[in-house]
C-alpha cells in the first residue's frame, strides 16, 4: 500500500514535468504556426526596372489673352473638366468694347458727313471757277475783236481797245490760276478727310475684331488647366478665376490632348544599358492603384540628367506613350513604369521578403506541419518585389519572416 502510495507520489511530478514540456512544444508550434507564410509560385518571371515619374501630355494647346486692353474676366469652364473642341473656355467682360464701337461708329459717320460736305462743296466751287473762266475767255475774245482794223475806229479807240485785251488776257492768266489753287487745295482737303474717314473705319473694324475676341474657345478637345496669376506679385499665387484684370498675351491656362499622354520617367544610370525602346512596360498610377496600363517604351533621352541633391544621381529620361488612356488619368498624376528586361518561363518565384542570407548563401524557411526547414535556393532574377528562384517546388509555403529571429524575440 505505501509503495503504490510512494510511486502515486514520485508519478505526479513525471506528470507534471512532462505536461510542462507539452505545453512548451505547444507554445513554440503555436508560435511558429501563427508567422506570415505565402506560397511560391510557378508561371512566368518578369525581371522590370521600377522606375518613378509622373504623366503628362505629349501635346497641348495653349490659352492666351488677346491682344486687347482692359481685358477682365467675367466666365471660366470649370477647372479639370473636360471641355470640346470649339466649345468656349474663357469669356471677357465686353461692356467697355461695346461702348467704344459706339462712340467709333459714331466718329465715322461724322467723318464720313464731313468727307461728303468737302466733296459737294469742292464741287460747287469748281463749277464756279469753270463758269469764271469761261467768261474771262470770253472778254478776252470780245476784246481781241475790238482790235481788228476798222478805218472808222479812231486811232485812241484801237489802242484803248488793245490794252483791254491786255487786261482781259491778265485776268484769264488769273483765273486759271484760281482755277489750279481750288483745285489743288480740294484735292489735298479731301485726301485730308479721306485719311480721318479711313482712320475712324479702321479703329471700327479693330473694335468689332476686339468684340469678336472677347471670347476664347477650346483649339481642342481636353481638360483645361488655368495656370496661376502672378500679376500682382504674390508669391502664393491662385489659377485665374472671374473678376481678374488680365494683360494682352498673357499665358492663361493649356488644353493638353488627352490622347497624347505619356509618362515621363527616370532611369538611374545604372539601368541605362538594360534598357531599350520598344520593351514592354507596366504603367502605374498612384492615384488609381487598380489601374495597370500595358505599353511600350517609345523615346529614351540621350542626355544624362544631373541631381543636384545629396548624394549626387545621374539619370536618364524614358518615355512610353498611353495608347488607350483611362478616362480618369489626368497630367501631372505621380506614377511609376516597370520596365519589362528579361522574362522567365515556368520560374518559381516568392516575395522578396522570403528570402535570407545564410553562412553568404541565400536560403528560404519551408513551412511544414507547423515547423519551419531551412532550405538553400539559387536566384535566378530579382525584382523589388518578388525574387525567381530554383530548389523548391511550386507550391511550397515559405515563411515572410525569419523563424530564428521570431524565436528569439519570443
Amino acid at each position: 500500500m505505501r509503495s503504490r502510495l510512494m510511486f502515486a507520489v514520485v508519478g505526479v511530478p513525471a506528470l507534471v514535468g512532462g505536461g510542462w514540456v507539452g505545453v512548451s512544444r505547444f507554445r513554440q508550434a503555436q508560435t511558429t504556426s501563427d508567422l506570415p507564410v505565402a506560397p511560391a509560385r510557378k508561371g512566368e518571371f518578369l525581371a522590370i526596372i521600377r522606375c518613378r515619374g509622373e504623366i503628362k501630355a505629349g501635346r497641348s494647346a495653349q490659352l492666351y489673352a488677346p491682344i486687347v486692353p482692359n481685358l477682365r474676366i467675367a466666365w471660366l469652364a470649370p477647372s479639370g473638366e473636360v471641355v470640346e473642341e470649339g466649345a468656349p473656355v474663357i469669356r471677357f467682360d465686353s461692356s467697355s468694347a461695346q461702348q467704344q464701337l459706339i462712340q467709333k461708329e459714331a466718329a465715322l459717320r461724322q467723318s464720313q458727313a464731313t468727307l461728303d460736305q468737302a466733296v459737294a462743296q469742292g464741287r460747287i466751287t469748281a463749277e464756279q471757277d469753270q463758269s469764271t473762266l469761261r467768261e474771262a475767255r470770253f472778254n478776252l475774245e470780245k476784246a481781241q475783236l475790238r482790235t481788228a482794223t476798222n478805218e472808222f475806229v479812231g486811232r485812241i479807240e484801237a489802242e484803248q481797245n488793245r490794252i483791254d485785251v491786255g487786261v482781259s488776257e491778265q485776268k484769264l492768266k488769273v483765273q486759271e490760276a484760281t482755277v489750279e489753287q481750288h483745285a489743288a487745295s480740294d484735292k489735298s482737303k479731301m485726301a485730308s478727310l479721306t485719311r480721318q474717314r479711313d482712320q475712324a473705319q479702321a479703329d471700327v473694324d479693330i473694335t468689332k475684331e476686339r468684340l469678336t475676341q472677347m471670347e476664347i474657345k477650346a483649339p481642342l478637345t481636353g481638360v483645361v488647366v488655368f495656370q496661376s496669376n502672378y500679376a500682382l506679385g504674390s508669391v502664393n499665387a491662385t489659377p485665374f478665376k472671374v473678376g481678374d484684370n488680365v494683360y494682352s498675351g498673357m499665358n492663361l491656362g493649356e488644353i493638353p490632348d488627352m490622347t497624347s499622354l505619356l509618362i515621363d520617367v527616370k532611369v538611374e544610370e545604372i539601368d541605362r544599358g538594360r534598357i531599350a525602346v520598344g520593351d514592354d512596360v507596366r504603367i502605374l498610377v498612384d492615384a488609381l492603384p487598380e489601374l495597370a496600363i500595358q505599353a511600350k517604351m517609345t523615346q529614351i533621352s540621350p542626355m544624362m540628367e544631373l541631381g543636384l541633391e545629396q548624394p549626387i544621381t545621374r539619370s536618364f529620361r524614358a518615355y512610353a506613350a498611353v495608347a488607350k488612356a483611362d478616362a480618369r488619368l489626368r497630367p501631372g498624376m505621380n506614377g511609376g513604369m516597370d520596365i519589362v528586361v528579361n522574362r522567365i518561363p515556368d520560374a518559381i518565384s516568392i516575395p522578396a521578403k522570403a528570402l535570407f542570407t545564410r553562412a553568404g548563401k541565400p536560403v528560404v524557411f519551408l513551412a511544414e506541419r507547423g515547423a519551419y526547414r531551412l532550405a538553400e535556393v539559387q536566384v535566378l532574377a530579382r525584382n523589388p518585389d518578388e525574387v525567381a528562384i530554383s530548389g523548391i517546388p511550386a507550391g511550397a509555403l515559405v515563411a515572410l519572416t525569419d523563424p530564428e529571429k521570431a524565436t528569439t524575440k519570443k
